[in-house]
C-alpha cells in the first residue's frame, strides 16, 4: 500500500505546533520528506530542531497541526485512536536511548511482550520468534537475564531485538547510540545495518551522531523545525 511514488513514509507539508501557556511553540514547519521502503535513513540536526517531533508523528505517537503524514500508505491524521494503535502494534518498531526496558522481566520476557500485546500468535511461535531474534542479536545466552543484569549495550541489543519482534515494515531509533560508549554503539550500528540489509526493514533514526550519519543512505538535515536545504 506504498504510494506510487515507491515511499513508505511521506511527509508533505507538514507543521506541528505545541501552545505553551499563550506562545505557541513551532516544533515544525512545512516540512516535506519521502523515504523508500528499505532505507536506513538519519535525521540530523542540533536539540531542539524537530527530530523527536518527526519521528513521534512518523510512529503515530502524534498527528500534525497542519500537512499530511502517511506511513505504509495509511494517512495517520484520518485515523481513530485505536487504527492509530493498530498501526504501530503491526508496521512499527520502536528503540529508545534509554532503552525503556521493563525491569521486572527477563531480555526473553521483553523482547515477547510485543508479541502478547498483538496476541493471535501461539506460545510456540511467540518462543521460536523470541529465541530467533536473541540468537541475531548475540544475546541468547543472556535471555534469562534481567536488564539490571546486562550492560548498556546488551540492553540496547535487546531492546532491538524487541523492536524487531513483530515483522515490522519500519523501524524508528531516537538517538540509539547516544548512552553507548564508541566501540559498542559501533556495534549497535553494525547490527541495525545488517538486519536493514538482510531484512529490507525501513529504518529512521534520529541523531547527532556522526557514526550513525556515516552508515546512513541518506541525512536529512533538520534546523528550527525546517529541513535545511543548504546542508545537503
Amino acid at each position: 500500500m506504498n504510494g506510487a511514488n515507491g515511499s513508505i513514509v511521506t511527509l508533505a507539508n507538514v507543521g506541528k505546533d505545541y501552545p505553551m501557556g499563550k506562545l505557541t511553540v513551532h516544533a515544525l514547519t512545512d516540512v516535506s520528506i519521502a523515504i523508500g521502503k528499505g532505507e536506513f535513513t538519519t535525521i540530523a540536526g542540533p536539540s531542539g530542531s524537530g527530530k523527536t517531533t518527526l519521528l513521534n508523528l512518523v510512529g503515530c505517537v502524534d498527528t500534525p497541526t497542519s500537512g499530511t503524514v502517511t506511513v505504509d500508505g495509511h494517512d495517520i491524521g484520518k485515523l481513530s485512536e485505536r487504527a492509530l494503535t493498530t498501526l504501530r502494534l503491526e508496521k512499527l518498531g520502536f528503540i529508545f536511548q534509554s532503552f525503556n526496558l521493563i525491569g521486572v522481566l527477563d531480555a526473553f520476557q521483553n523482547v515477547e511482550f510485543p508479541l502478547l500485546l498483538r496476541g493471535h500468535l501461539s506460545r510456540g511461535e511467540r518462543r521460536r520468534r523470541v529465541a530467533d531474534l536473541l540468537l541475531k542479536v548475540g544475546l541468547a545466552e543472556h535471555a534469562r537475564h534481567r536488564p539490571n543484569e546486562l550492560s548498556g549495550g546488551q540492553r540496547q541489543r535487546v531492546a532491538i531485538a524487541r523492536a524487531l519482534v513483530t515483522s515490522p515494515r519500519i523501524v524508528l531509533a531516537d538517538e540509539p547510540t547516544a548512552n553507548l560508549d564508541t566501540d559498542t554503539g559501533t556495534a549497535i550500528i553494525d547490527l541495525m545495518r545488517t538486519i536493514n540489509e538482510t531484512e529490507g526493514t525501513t529504518f529512521i533514526f534520529s541523531t547527532h551522531d556522526a557514526r550513525v550519519m556515516a552508515h546512513a543512505h541518506r541525512v536529512i538535515r533538520l534546523r528550527d523545525g525546517r529541513v535545511d536545504e543548504e546542508a545537503r
